[in-house]
């Protein structure tokens, strides 16, 4: 993202007779976009000496790409500027609105310019939007040659782009603008879009701050406040005036979307590790993006059970008492139970002893044989039952010593070696649970050896 010429652009100029020209009805953020890669912000480990998108410019290897970032950074940008230095016929068609009717229109324009010898680059916005039947529509030609695809998503094109387009296609990760890329840009947007306003310090932060990485949005937001400021007669900002005229939009936070799943995980593994003040800060930038606290509830619930499980029960409860309270209470009251479920969790015993022994039983179940069910521990609510043997030499633990039948076997009768599932760690009331389990092994062994003996 950044500024398309040297000359300025005036916000409040009227608009031009005829709609020739520039004028204040086009997006300032398309009026400023880069006529050259030199002017591009950001992006310099793909744009900088030596690296990739900057040897194949400079080599003139015309290639097919997934541009793959968060929106503003420069997607649209580089692909435009990629035509433009391969001096190609650039086909833009968004997935959001386009069909197959489209891609077919787009295939019969770079005939036509292969005719003329001309080549053709198909970008397509979004391009995870398309289904995998559109997708695979324009992969033939661009297996030919007749197109060179660019495609931009900000969804990971591992899991959204079929697997044959993905093996013909370059993928470059383009990042979220940085503190200083942004706020270069938006010196030059106050240099040359003519805004008529003068920004200090602090409110110059707080746009870098509300822009989150985007660079579009920071053009919109400079904009915004330009116009805001031109009503109220106001020429210098401050943070208290850019504050009360932008309405702090959300920060980049897709529902649904890399950057959500990125941010859960992020909040689980905090919380796994032990680091409340990490875990607190992705709750609550989860919370800023609009993430809705139900399903975060959700998730604080499947952490307790997880990854604390029987070293801390308390957690448990604690979770679902927090999420009670939030169904109850809503936001942003409710949200503060939820914080603190996310402290407490972070900072209790942990354990992920029940989780591993329950996938172990079910994956051990699913590859075993239907074993019958040992006679002694048969239900005999039948006088026949009884007679053939059903709950014989059944032993009730509560009228053995210690309430523990010591030697008694629970499996089925022809499982020789009975897999242990359940190893409890040493951490919280686990390690007591340990400490138990232990001592009745010890009765086990004691009881197997006195059978031996007899």
């Amino acid at each position: 993202m950044s500024l398309a010429t040297s000359e300025s652009l005036d916000l409040f100029a009227p608009p031009v007779p005829g709609g020739a020209g520039k004028s204040h009805h086009v997006p300032l953020a398309e009026a400023l976009r880069p006529a050259s890669l030199n002017e591009v912000i950001g992006q310099h480990h793909l744009l900088g000496p030596g690296m990739p998108l900057r040897l194949a410019f400079d080599a003139r290897r015309l290639h097919s790409m997934l541009l793959w970032g968060p929106p503003g950074v420069g997607k649209t940008t580089l692909a435009r500027l990629t035509a433009q230095h391969f001096n190609a016929d650039f086909i833009q068609i968004s997935a959001v609105l386009a069909g197959v009717k489209e891609i077919r229109e787009a295939v019969e324009r770079a005939r036509v310019n292969q005719s003329q010898g001309r080549q053709t680059i198909l970008f397509v916005d979004e391009v995870h939007r398309f289904n995998k039947a559109q997708q695979d529509a324009f992969l033939p030609h661009v297996e030919s040659g007749l197109v060179t695809f660019i495609g931009a998503t900000t969804e990971n094109p591992s899991f959204e782009v079929v697997g044959a387009l993905l093996s013909r296609a370059q993928v470059y990760v383009l990042e979220p603008l940085g503190d200083a890329d942004l706020s270069a840009l938006l010196t030059r947007v106050m240099e040359r879009a003519r805004l008529g306003l003068e920004l200090d310090d602090e409110a110059r932060r707080l746009l870098v701050a509300y822009a989150d990485g985007d660079g579009r949005r920071l053009v919109n937001l400079a904009e915004q406040l330009a116009v805001a400021a031109r009503a109220t007669g106001v020429n210098r900002v401050d943070a208290t005036f850019a504050a009360q005229a932008l309405s702090p939009s959300l920060r980049r936070f897709d529902k649904g979307g890399e950057a959500f799943y990125d941010q859960i995980s992020a909040l689980h593994k905090s919380v796994r590790g032990s680091n409340p003040d990490a875990a607190l800060y992705w709750f609550t930038r989860m919370l800023d993006g609009g993430a809705d606290p139900h399903y975060l509830a959700r998730r604080i619930l499947r952490m307790a059970w997880e990854d604390i499980g029987l070293a801390d029960p308390r957690a448990a409860r604690l979770a679902l008492d927090a999420a009670e309270t939030y169904a109850r209470l809503g936001s942003p009251e409710g949200e503060l139970a939820l914080a603190q479920a996310i402290l407490y969790l972070a900072c209790a015993s942990k354990s992920n002893a029940g989780y591993v022994a329950y996938n172990d039983a079910r994956r051990f179940v699913r590859q075993d044989g239907s074993r019958p069910v040992p006679l002694h521990l048969r239900n005999a609510p039948t006088r026949l039952m009884k007679e053939l043997g059903y709950g014989h030499a059944y032993r009730y633990a509560h009228d053995e010593p210690e309430a523990y039948a010591a030697g008694e076997t629970y499996f089925p009768d022809d499982l020789i070696h009975p897999p242990r599932f359940y190893i409890p760690t040493s951490r919280g009331l686990e390690g007591r649970i340990s400490e138990h389990l232990s001592h009745l092994r010890e009765l086990d062994s004691r009881a197997a050896g006195k059978t031996r003996k007899s």
